[in-house]
C-alpha cells in the first residue's frame, strides 16, 4: 500500500508533509504534490502533517478520491514533477483555495 494526496492539495501546495518524510518520496508539480507509490514506505508520518488534509492511506481513501491513486502514480513519474525535499511556502493562492472541493480541472500536469 501506499499513501496518495487528494485534490485538496490543488492550489494549495502545503509542503509541511515533506519534511517529516524518511524516504523523500514526495514529488512536486507546478500546483500540486505527489506521493510516489514505488518510494512510499507506508509510514504515515506525512498525514497529520497536512494542514488541509489531503493525505490518506489508499484504504482509507474517501470514494471521491479514488481516481487520486493512479493520478498520483501518473504524475510521480512525469519529467514536469521533480522530488521536493525540504518545505517551502504555499502557494499564494493556497488562502483561497484550502478549503475548495472539485479542484481537479485546475491540476497542472
Amino acid at each position: 500500500m501506499t499513501h496518495v494526496v487528494t485534490e485538496a492539495c490543488i492550489q494549495c501546495k502545503y509542503t509541511d508533509c515533506v519534511d517529516v518524510c524518511p524516504v523523500d518520496c514526495f514529488k512536486e508539480g507546478p500546483n500540486f504534490l505527489t506521493i510516489d507509490p514505488d518510494e512510499c514506505i507506508d509510514c504515515a508520518v506525512c498525514i497529520p502533517e497536512c494542514p488541509v488534509n489531503a493525505i490518506y492511506a489508499e484504504e482509507d481513501l474517501p470514494k471521491d478520491q479514488l481516481h487520486m491513486t493512479e493520478i498520483n502514480a501518473d504524475l510521480a513519474r512525469s519529467p514536469n514533477y521533480t522530488t521536493i525535499t525540504k518545505h517551502k511556502d504555499p502557494l499564494p493562492t493556497a488562502e483561497d483555495y484550502k478549503d475548495r472541493t472539485d479542484k481537479l480541472p485546475l491540476l497542472e500536469r
